[in-house]
């Protein structure tokens, strides 16, 4: 359970876990709720065209939260309507299908779906709606249960919350702030550097030990300092444009997957009690800047986790908890072979001393990645895994996992548009036509790379 998979509430084993310019026209604005459903609607461009349309609202007595409009990319007579509504006083139902009858390609969002054939559950648009369902946490970060060994802790509880104030109050596009850990945190940190360390030239996977060593000169890791969230993030960017995003808790699934098609992954920053420095019952900052953070640097896993983020926008809540797993059984617990051996790529893994040397042993079940499969393979959150799923690469996995979230039923596919930030809704013939260009032009430029390469190596 990464700072968000709610699915894997608390991993318990040695240390691991888990789990006008073409810009938006602001006219209203207040905080998202869970009680919001957002339509999307296009409407041709003509004066009063937006006011009759919202109209419609006015007489079924639904009240509006949010109106957003922008530019059509589709079409350039169109303009595209985001309006965030009242789902819990009635009339939305009745306004939506008289509002069907003004507009085209209207799409009903919703955090909480209901029984409309055409209603899929919200997600974000762009990176900056991150910020809307950023603080819908499930627990925040001072509540600790009673077996945790924090909980008696009054020193412990009030840094943790320190932590969690300042993941709750950021917002997109600032900058992370400094932590000035304690000694005592140092240790702590140093203790689960020294002995993973160890273990990584022989048990994680080549692509993890190429990356460390640059993370080691560039974002300060050593066993005497606990990198800053800001430094990596800006590593991270470089490299494959992932980014990172302070949490102030635990979010729920369809949440924390949604950030990874945006490539933002939502970390913790607080550290584990210094009681037990190699067991932690959620995510810390070990698990996270140990376990997760290399790999990120990786263009091929960083598109495997994006694959798992894009396939889960608009999905219905089954393949939330399908993806989900998916998840579990890769980002946190995979394993991979390369030249004939076995190798941990998995957060989970490569964050726990005891689970890293017990994945690649004799002990437990392997058995090859399959997305049908492995999604419905049940894992226990308390102990060692007894079924791990291995992959030949990265690549591998993304193919298989774009293949199986073709299946996921949803009336669109997605699209991340990285010069924007923002995720394309592609469900239309028009839309498919400015795609095919995008492509062919990407083809052009390949041609182009391969004839150059062949003129060079014939000298």
């Amino acid at each position: 359970m990464d700072a968000g998979l709610a699915t894997k509430k608390a991993r318990v084993s040695n240390g691991s876990h888990h789990l006008k310019d073409g810009q938006p026209i602001y006219v209203e604005e207040i905080e998202d709720t869970e009680g919001s459903t957002t339509l999307l609607f296009s409407l041709k461009e003509k004066v009063g065209a937006l006011a009759e349309a919202l109209s419609i609202f006015e007489l079924h007595g639904v009240n509006l939260h949010h109106i957003e409009s922008r530019p059509s990319a589709e079409d350039a007579e169109e303009y595209q309507f985001f309006v965030s509504c009242d789902n819990q006083r009635g009339g939305l139902k009745e306004a939506s299908i008289a509002l069907k009858e003004k507009c085209k390609d209207l799409t009903i969002l919703s955090r909480n779906p209901g029984e409309q054939k055409n209603e899929v559950p919200w997600f974000p648009r762009k990176i900056s709606d991150l910020d809307r369902f950023a603080n819908q946490i499930l627990s925040y970060g001072s509540e600790l249960d009673s077996d945790h060994p924090g909980f008696t802790d009054t020193v412990y509880r009030s840094r943790r919350k320190e932590f969690a104030d300042i993941a709750f109050h950021y917002k997109h596009g600032q900058p992370i702030p400094r932590v000035e850990y304690t000694q005592d945190e140092i240790k702590t940190w140093g203790t689960i550097f020294n002995e993973l360390t160890k273990l990584y030239p022989t048990h994680a996977c080549r692509e993890y030990n190429h990356i460390f060593p640059l993370l080691v000169d560039n974002c300060g890791f050593r066993d005497d300092n606990i990198p800053q969230l800001e430094d990596i993030s800006q590593f991270l960017k470089d490299c494959t444009g992932f980014t990172l995003r302070p949490v102030a808790g635990l979010l729920s699934s369809r949440d924390f997957l949604a950030g990874l098609a945006f490539r933002v992954f939502h970390s913790t920053q607080y550290i584990r009690h210094g009681s037990k420095p190699m067991y932690t019952p959620e995510p810390d900052v070990c698990h996270e800047l140990l376990g997760h953070v290399p790999l990120f640097a990786d263009p091929a896993f960083a598109q495997f986790s994006q694959e798992i983020g894009l396939a889960s926008l608009g999905a219905p809540e089954e393949y939330i908890q399908k993806l989900a797993t998916l998840y579990w059984f890769t980002v946190e617990f995979g394993i991979c072979r390369q030249e004939g051996q076995l190798k941990a790529y998995g957060a989970g893994l490569l964050s726990s001393f005891g689970e890293l040397q017990y994945c690649i042993s004799d002990k437990p079940e392997k058995r090859e990645f399959d997305p049908i499969i492995t999604a419905e393979q049940q894992y226990p959150i308390t102990e060692y895994q007894p079924v791990y799923f291995i992959s030949n690469s990265f690549e591998q996995a993304k193919d298989k996992l774009r293949t199986y979230a073709s299946t996921i039923p949803r009336p669109f596919s997605v699209r991340y548009n990285p010069y924007t930030q923002n995720v394309e809704v592609i469900n239309n013939k028009k839309q498919i036509m400015n795609l095919t260009k995008i492509i062919r032009c990407d083809l052009g430029l390949l041609e182009e790379a391969l004839e150059k390469c062949k003129n060079i190596s014939s000298h």
